[in-house]
């Protein structure tokens, strides 16, 4: 019996081959820390650079088995030896275009990018595994200048493959990660092919296990960046706390060294230059002009930056403040605030949301904070959420909690998960760093307390620190709760606290657990920690629309409702509480939620997937409205 040539082989025309892949450039470091952080390349405002969307359709072709990294009995192909020494898979098919027919991408289903592949047909709905998608474009010839493929984000792991070249693969599912691609375009009918694996394992970021939707596939955008043969791969931009504008700006290139850059702001008549040292880096600052209009959810003022060096220009907007902690008061712009807000997962509205965050989605969701629930901060859970949500919320106003998948159980002694949290850890900081937005980084999610878990954390968040000391590090973290006298008592008092600089803590008390609804205005907080706490999440669940006025049952609009009174009622005699973020805008896929109510849905949204408003949406909005005039 004849049999098919493998998927690698025979489907994707010309993955791999015998051709040498191209060694990017090392990347620089001023220090030990930075080059043991900072990913390959940076290629901060990537988004902002006169780039070749290569976004739209792409094919698609699923791969449950797997079969196209490995030959029917399970041996990996070598990828040294390309497709094997028996076939040429481009020439063959120049041959007889129809010889390779059923596997041929080229006359795959097509699908859009960006976008969730749960969202292309309904056979996928709980697809977890591998998916090979591929795209044909032209690239014209730019004479003298680099080119690079970035993808905004790919859920899970991915590996791409140009014209037959393997360019390398990444880890993670929501932050950015780009390869070199220079001298191997074609001026036209160049194939990338990519295949990405949601399917994560005991020692991924996160495991297996969530509480949310996998949405596997490209979910953000791909582009096609040049820039010249020296570029700025780096630059971090902000106001620091004495009063500085501060620069930081990084080179990529041969000619790095001894390069004149000039960071200005226009607007307010400020020119900063410098010369690069030896590795490609320099350190500029001014006094703060006293025209500068700070951001602030009140005033979101933004300013248009350049930054030029060499050949190269790069322009952005970007709000100046400080952030920092006295006490147990947050300090925003030198005055304390109070963080009105709520958490949000990346799912734009409607009943099949496929994580596909435009401008106009994430108006609407982070609409529905700013005005409808009068806030002034979103906790960006459980994973870095697009940079079309950050660049949004550094333009309507709103403060940031940004966070890394360190979510419940991971490997926490496993040193390869800590590495791939410490890459997802700098590609989120470095992409973020100059959104006035974002002010505090969280490196965990619910995690149980071990002495590894506690090492593990420490690392994270000194590293955060390491490349970003103008924000707050904070992870939201689980205590014990105990009855004393009759009334619930809690204690903070995880490890991990002397490395944060503000406390946060997940409570459901009066949803899960023993507690009853009535005894949480009377809960007793403690801490010894001279540090501002967040109520990072509480919430209780309903399907919008089910009322039972008189008994108030679970899963009414009702409970959910009188649940929002008792827990904001507690929170009002915490003397040390700084900010609220409940749990949670809209009610969000989750799998492993099958019950009768939630049917694949946590339904603990103050709105509905579809932006109805439940009764709790109105008491924590008028709450916070409360809050204002304080």
């Amino acid at each position: 019996m004849r049999r098919h040539k493998p998927l690698l082989v025979a489907v994707f025309t010309i993955l791999i081959t015998t051709a040498p892949v191209m060694a990017a450039p090392a990347k620089p470091a001023d220090n030990a820390t930075y080059a043991a952080l900072v990913p390959q390349f940076v290629l901060v405002n990537a988004d902002r650079r006169d780039v070749l969307s290569l976004s739209g359709p792409w094919h698609y072709s699923v791969d449950p088995y797997k079969d196209g990294m490995a030959d029917f009995h399970g041996k990996p192909y070598d990828v040294t030896k390309g497709r094997g020494s028996d076939v040429n898979v481009e020439q063959t098919m120049k041959n007889d275009p129809d010889v390779f027919y059923e596997y041929d991408l080229a006359r795959a289903p097509v699908g859009t990018v960006p976008s969730a592949w749960i969202g292309y047909s309904p056979e996928l709905r709980y697809y977890n595994g591998l998916m090979w998608y591929q795209k044909s474009f032209d690239a014209p010839a730019k004479a003298g200048e680099r080119q690079f493929i970035r993808f905004a984000a790919a859920d899970y792991k991915t590996m791409v493959y140009l014209n037959g070249h393997r360019l390398g693969e990444h880890e993670g599912g929501f932050t950015p990660f780009s390869f070199e691609v220079t001298g191997l375009l074609r001026p036209t009918g160049n194939n990338l092919v990519v295949a990405v694996d949601s399917e994560r394992t005991p020692d991924s970021v996160p495991t297996q296990v969530t509480d949310w939707e996998a949405y596997g596939g490209l979910i953000r955008d791909v582009t096609l960046v040049s820039t010249p043969q020296t570029f700025i791969d780096d630059n971090f931009i902000r106001l620091t706390t004495d009063g500085q504008i501060k620069a930081d700006v990084a080179l990529e290139g041969t000619t790095k060294a001894g390069q004149a850059v000039e960071v200005s702001v226009p607007a307010l008549k400020l020119t900063l230059k410098g010369t690069t040292g030896a590795d490609g880096r320099t350190s500029l600052s001014a006094a703060a002009p006293k025209g500068l209009k700070r951001w602030s959810p009140d005033t979101p003022t933004l300013y248009d930056v350049t930054v030029k060096a060499g050949a190269d220009v790069l322009t952005d907007r970007i709000g100046f403040r400080t952030i920092e902690v006295k006490g147990t008061q947050i300090i925003l712009n030198g005055q304390p605030i109070f963080l009105r807000g709520i958490c949000l997962h990346e799912e734009e509205f409607g009943p099949n949301p496929s994580r596909r965050i435009t401008p106009e989605a994430s108006r609407a969701l982070l609409s529905e904070i700013k005005h409808g629930l009068n806030g002034n901060y979103v906790r960006l859970s459980h994973y870095p959420h697009s940079e079309v949500t950050t660049r949004m919320a550094d333009e309507m106003g709103l403060l940031v909690w940004s966070e890394i998948p360190v979510y419940w159980a991971v490997k926490f002694d496993n040193p390869d998960t800590l590495k791939t949290a410490q890459t997802m850890l700098a590609e989120n900081i470095l992409r973020d760093r100059n959104r006035a937005s974002v002010v505090i980084w969280s490196v965990a999610n619910e995690t149980p307390i071990s002495d590894a878990r506690n090492s593990f954390l420490t690392a994270l968040a000194r590293e955060a620190k390491a490349l970003d000391g103008s924000r707050l590090v904070s992870a939201a973290l689980l205590t014990g709760t105990k009855t004393v006298d009759g009334h619930i008592d809690i204690t903070i008092d995880d490890p991990l606290i002397p490395e944060l600089d503000v406390m946060a803590v997940n409570t459901y008390n009066g949803w899960y657990g023993n507690a009853k609804i009535a005894d949480v205005p009377a809960t007793v907080w403690h801490s010894s920690f001279n540090k501002p706490l967040i109520l990072s999440e509480f919430g209780a669940e309903t399907l919008a629309g089910v009322h039972e006025p008189e008994r108030q049952g679970r899963f009414t609009e009702e409970y959910q409702a009188k649940y929002y009174v008792n827990t904001l009622a507690m929170a009002d005699k915490i003397p040390f509480l700084a900010g609220l973020s409940p749990w949670i805008l809209k009610d969000f896929r989750s799998p492993r939620r099958q019950n009768t109510w939630q049917q694949g849905w946590n339904r603990k949204g103050v709105e509905s997937e579809n932006g109805e408003r439940k009764q709790a949406f109105f008491v924590l909005s008028d709450y916070y409205r409360k809050k204002t005039g304080e």
